[in-house]
């Protein structure tokens, strides 16, 4: 608080006022800090105060102002400035009189009753709905003395009323003793609630403010509705009464922001000065928020001018009083009609407890109804939304094709020996049989000895869901019987599929050819879901925009007297893989501009003509190079396979194919080191040779790569995120040697860092390793197994190495993560199986000693093949694809101390002889 007076004074120094000797002032001063201190209701801002003052008294940094009201007004300044609250005031009135009204409840209970009768109107309006405005909230006692007469005049003329508008617009004064008794009208007996608490700084006590367990009448529950009017001017208890309903949910708020006034606020004379300070000497806690209503005031949930407020209530009324019918209305159309019944007893329940205490309009309602469906199951075609002159037509209906002249079908053959289809609207099963002669000859018989097909959809906005099997029986051979897609008529509660047809007219354009369908923002209904199966079945590829997501299958049913209506799906759309399509739009497999489709659409069945002689160059090399022949010949046969399957249909181009053979060939083969890649320029690891630094680059390449301490009890510490070449490590050897090996030999434990290191070069594991074991005899690491040469390599320890070993009798801790790969988890594995070191931290990426970079044809496509089988030197065995498996889990943050803490409990046993 010392920065508050200082406040006040650098205030006094800013208005550069004369000086005179008036010696009051300092007097002055501390009496007013002494009435903030008793009488301030929020005296922990105030902590110092006194010694502050008297500090700056001594310092002097208060000028002496001649004028008393410009000094009231710098004060006045100053305490507002310091603590923040535009109540406290100080004033020079040497005339000021207080007056003190008289208690309410000491006035004789005639002139009570006028001005109760004076501030109390109440009305009972259109639809049985309450008025009451209420312009002086009464006390408790008067409540006491007065209860029988305002029961039967006030109460009981608005207490059967199913809605009520409580106004208090115009409530400028009252006494918060008097809120549990209105509260408690408007809540339930049990349980009882804490509603505010009331702190009073004079006599340093707090009231809790509750509801009342008995009243005199009948409650008005908290089930009707009720609508607080405020304005401007609502001030005092009527603010505090308004906040305390609108947040405990029991009543909505409209019109404008209250004044923001006090609980209590006392003008206080200080000594006979002539001097006055106000002070707010109570506030309010509300025990819901823990926040206050004073000085911002009560912001309402509605805004309105606070002359159409009435007007605003009787609407929201008409609102709220429609949810529970809305929301019945609802629940019964999703029981009925909605098409996944699994998923329907979720729904309603979440309807059944739903707060809807927020609403104040159909828009908000739709928006919570929405909110609360969705955030059970995400289905897009469920939806709630407000419109008007909705008729409950039912299902979409699709006009029929009764011009048969009419062009329905439009052929080109395009250069190559493409075939370009378009069809603007899908006909109904009638339209198609009465045109089945006419297409024969003049679409199926051009087409069928095209290389490739066209299907344009840009322009075509729906139609009959029942032509679909028929059309796409011609995209398939007659002879397959294949599942197309099923349907659920939830309103039928029957499910129908859908096959092919073997009984086509005309010739049947087969299952091997290719077939390009163009969208646009505007294709639409089965425009859309014929483009999404024939993604689904894998036979053609879909090219242009991310079509419109219009959605069928779908009832809309009007909510009876709002102007709210519900879509609800009635029936199931179902791909051969068990998957709803729940609309929201067909994605292409290569996305372009509508107008430029149809020349992506050569583009891709240019570079489809490549994709089977590229597959067929990814199972050549793996089984030449591949480390484990058997899978090799697996992956390269099912590699094939989904060739034939039509599975790399929705490849569009390099980038989208090499993601697709990676995903193949990890899935098949179990291995997440292979992995095919894109690249414009031959990559550097086809001529990847480790480049021997020069003397100046030594220094930079040691301090860069490794980081060397002694901890505290001798433990050793060598932390690097490389694996270096031999020829490298050689290279810096005797620099290596002084700046960090010599620093670790005479440790007693030493840790080892892997954690952030990726791997690199596995050359150089048999000196490192060699570092950890006797001179004599030679350890044997690991045996590789290269597949390109058909050779298997004994890897052993060296005999000699450069300065001195760290032995085999010292304990070694490895710390591993999830990053930790290639050589440094070859490293790691080898230590771990010799029983050399233990492995603490997180399992390893699962690499390789050795991976091959092989092209593939002449394409820009690359293979990275892991050409090398490392078998343990323990079981003989090859080492698995999963990684390194720590001795101690533990995260990678946490590694570092848990060896600690391992190492430090193992030398306490040592030390006490376990």
């Amino acid at each position: 608080m010392a920065g508050t007076v200082r406040v006040f004074a650098l205030i006094v120094v800013a208005c550069r006022v004369p000086l005179v000797d008036v010696s009051f002032q300092p007097a002055l001063v501390l009496e007013m800090a002494k009435i903030m201190l008793d009488n301030y209701c929020f005296p922990e801002n105030l902590v110092g105060m006194q010694e502050a003052i008297q500090q700056a008294i001594s310092s002097g940094e208060i000028l002496h102002i001649s004028d008393r009201k410009t000094l009231a007004a710098v004060l006045t300044a100053g305490v507002q400035g310091a603590l923040n609250d535009p109540r406290l005031t100080v004033s020079y009135e040497p005339n000021y009189i207080p007056i003190t009204p008289p208690a309410l409840q000491s006035l004789p209970t005639e002139q009570l009753i006028r001005i109760i009768r004076n501030t109390v109107k109440l009305e009972v309006m259109d639809n049985n709905v309450g008025y009451l405005r209420i312009d002086r909230i009464i006390g408790q006692e008067t409540v006491s003395k007065l209860g029988r007469l305002l029961h039967d005049n006030i109460w009981k003329k608005v207490a059967h009323t199913s809605a009520m508008i409580f106004d208090l617009r115009f409530s400028t004064a009252g006494e918060l003793s008097g809120l549990p008794y209105i509260v408690s009208y408007f809540s339930d007996s049990e349980p009882l609630l804490h509603i505010d608490t009331i702190y009073e700084r004079p006599t340093n006590s707090t009231k809790e403010l509750w509801t009342m367990p008995t009243l005199l009448g009948e409650r008005y529950g908290k089930r009707k509705e009720l609508i607080v009017l405020i304005s401007k001017r609502t001030m005092g208890a009527a603010e505090a009464l308004a906040y305390i309903l609108k947040h405990l949910k029991r009543a909505i708020i409209v019109g404008e922001r209250s004044a923001g006034g006090s609980v209590k606020v006392e003008k206080l004379s200080v000594g006979d000065s002539g001097f006055y300070i106000t002070v707010p000497v109570a506030r309010s806690v509300n025990p819901v928020t823990g926040q206050s209503w004073e000085v911002s005031g009560v912001s309402p949930s509605v805004t309105v001018n606070p002359k159409e407020a009435i007007g605003k209530a009787k609407s929201l009324i008409g609102i709220r009083k429609a949810i529970p019918k809305v929301v019945k209305r609802v629940s019964d159309i999703i029981k009925r009609f909605y098409s996944f019944k699994d998923k329907i007893p979720a729904l309603l329940n979440q309807l059944a407890k739903t707060d809807f205490f927020t609403v104040v309009s159909e828009e908000d309602l739709a928006a919570k109804l929405n909110y609360e469906l969705q955030s059970v199951f995400e289905d897009p075609r469920l939806y709630i939304k407000t419109m008007l002159g909705l008729s409950d037509n039912g299902l979409d209906t699709t006009p029929s094709f009764d011009d048969l002249n009419d062009p329905l079908f439009k052929l080109e053959i395009l250069s190559g020996n493409n075939g370009y289809l378009r069809f603007d609207r899908f006909p109904t099963p009638t339209a198609l049989m009465g045109l089945e002669e006419r297409i024969k000859e003049n679409v199926w018989q051009p087409v069928k000895d095209t290389e490739n097909l066209i299907i344009d959809l840009r322009y075509n906005t729906g139609g009959s869901t029942e032509a679909l099997p028929i059309l796409l029986s011609y995209m398939f051979d007659t002879s397959s019987n294949t599942h197309l897609f099923s349907i659920y008529d939830s309103v039928r509660n029957v499910t129908a599929d859908f096959h092919t047809l073997r009984n086509i007219s005309g010739p049947s354009y087969g299952s091997r050819k290719g077939i390009y369908v163009l969208t646009s923002y505007y294709t639409a209904e089965a425009g859309e879901e014929f483009a999404y199966l024939m993604q689904s079945l894998q036979r053609g590829t879909v090219i242009g925009e991310i079509t419109s997501g219009t959605l069928l299958h779908s009832k809309t049913f009007q909510v009876e007297e709002t102007s709210l209506a519900i879509n609800v799906p009635v029936m199931n759309f179902i791909d051969i893989h068990g998957e709803c399509w729940l609309g929201g739009g067909v994605v292409p497999d290569a996305i372009v501009l509508a107008e430029d489709a149809v020349e992506r659409a050569h583009e891709i069945i240019a570079f489809h003509k490549d994709i089977q002689a590229l597959v067929q160059e990814v199972g050549d090399l793996l089984e030449k190079h591949y480390s484990i022949p058997e899978v090799a010949d697996k992956v390269s046969r099912q590699l094939q396979s989904k060739l034939t399957e039509g599975l790399y249909r929705s490849v569009v181009d390099y980038e989208s194919l090499a993601s697709q053979l990676t995903a193949d060939l990890q899935e098949t083969s179990g291995d997440h080191r292979l992995h095919i890649f894109y690249c414009e320029t031959e990559p550097e690891s086809l001529h990847d040779i480790p480049k021997i630094p020069s003397p100046e680059e030594v220094g930079f390449i040691i301090d860069a790569l490794f980081k060397v301490e002694v901890m505290s009890g001798n433990i050793g510490y060598l932390r690097f995120d490389m694996m270096e070449d031999i020829k490298v490590v050689r290279a810096i050897g005797p620099q290596l040697i002084k700046a960090v090996w010599s620093k670790l030999m005479n440790t007693d434990v030493l840790v080892i860092d892997l954690r952030y290191n990726t791997g690199g070069y596995s050359t150089a594991i048999p000196l490192i390793c060699s570092y950890f074991f006797d001179a004599k005899p030679l350890k044997h690491l690991y045996t590789v197994f290269d597949r390109s040469t058909t050779t298997a390599t004994k890897v052993m320890t060296l005999p000699e190495v450069l300065g001195q070993r760290y032995g085999s009798q010292k304990d070694i801790y490895i710390l591993t993560s999830h990053i930790t790969g290639s050589a440094a988890e070859a490293f790691a594995r080898t230590m771990k199986d010799l029983k050399r070191a233990t492995v603490v931290g997180e399992q390893t990426i699962g690499g390789a000693l050795s991976s091959g970079t092989y092209q593939i044809g002449n394409s820009i496509l690359y293979a990275s093949i892991p050409n090398q089988a490392v078998l343990s030197a323990v079981t003989g065995k090859a080492w698995s694809v999963s990684g390194v498996e720590p001795h101690i889990a533990a995260q990678v943050n946490d590694a570092l101390n848990v060896a600690q803490k391992i190492i430090g409990t193992k030398h306490q046993k040592k030390n006490l002889g376990k």
